[in-house]
């Protein structure tokens, strides 16, 4: 069964020196969760933030939800760090890790949700044994590793292929694309079976964050 529909403004195309109150203000207009970007310059070829900054949003804002979307490698090592900073979600990619079951129950275990992040080129069959243990599926409708890219639109028939899966579930389980998500396409992503949505240049990078975010939830309710 497809989840409520949430918007998830991702922090890496914010404005750095005032990251708080760039928190509040999407927030305020109306997102619904904020996602984090941890790209580690190995696993992709970027370095942005660590726990540090995620204790210090967590602080800032206790009520938010966080997302955070570990880019890294190895992935076990930092799940702890990110629990104890206050992520809700941990999602992370299975190339990334050597026992991907296993880090599933790490994330488990620190009090998080897992999540399973799969690039354009990621098979499907790792859902095969660990989609009953998720509790969100993140397909990346780019290649990760840099924010504002264009959207990738064979990402659409991975989320058809992945709503089928979830929906074969006795529990809930989130879809969330990532990756160059605007106001025009995100109602072929919804359609296609999405309902939790990361936009980063689309919502910072516009003039009035809750007039953009207002006209992504349009969309998706037609």
């Amino acid at each position: 069964m497809k989840q409520p529909n949430w918007i998830a403004p991702s922090i890496l195309s914010a404005d750095f020196a005032r990251l708080g109150a760039e928190v509040d203000a999407v927030l305020a207009a109306g997102a619904d969760i904020i996602h984090f970007d941890v790209m580690d310059n190995h696993y992709v070829p970027n370095l942005t933030v660590g726990p540090v900054v995620c204790a210090a949003l967590h602080k800032h804002d206790p009520k938010a939800v966080i997302d955070v979307h570990l880019m890294v490698q190895p992935v076990d090592r930092i799940v702890e760090d990110f629990a104890q900073a206050g992520a809700t979600y941990i999602s992370f990619h299975p190339e990334a890790t050597l026992h991907v079951d296993r880090t599933i129950e790490l994330i488990r275990s620190a009090g998080c949700r897992p999540g399973l992040v799969l690039n354009p080129a990621t098979p499907l069959e790792y859902l095969d044994y660990t989609l009953e243990k998720l509790d969100l599926v993140l397909i990346m409708s780019v290649n990760p590793g840099f924010g504002g890219q264009k959207f990738i639109p064979l990402a659409l028939e991975k989320l058809r292929h992945v709503r089928a899966r979830i929906d074969a579930q006795s529990r809930p389980i989130r879809l969330e694309v990532d990756g160059g998500i605007k106001v025009d396409n995100i109602g072929a992503a919804s359609a296609a079976g999405a309902d939790t949505f990361v936009a980063g240049s689309a919502i910072f990078g516009s003039p009035d964050y809750a007039a953009t975010i207002k006209a992504m939830h349009e969309q998706l309710a037609r």
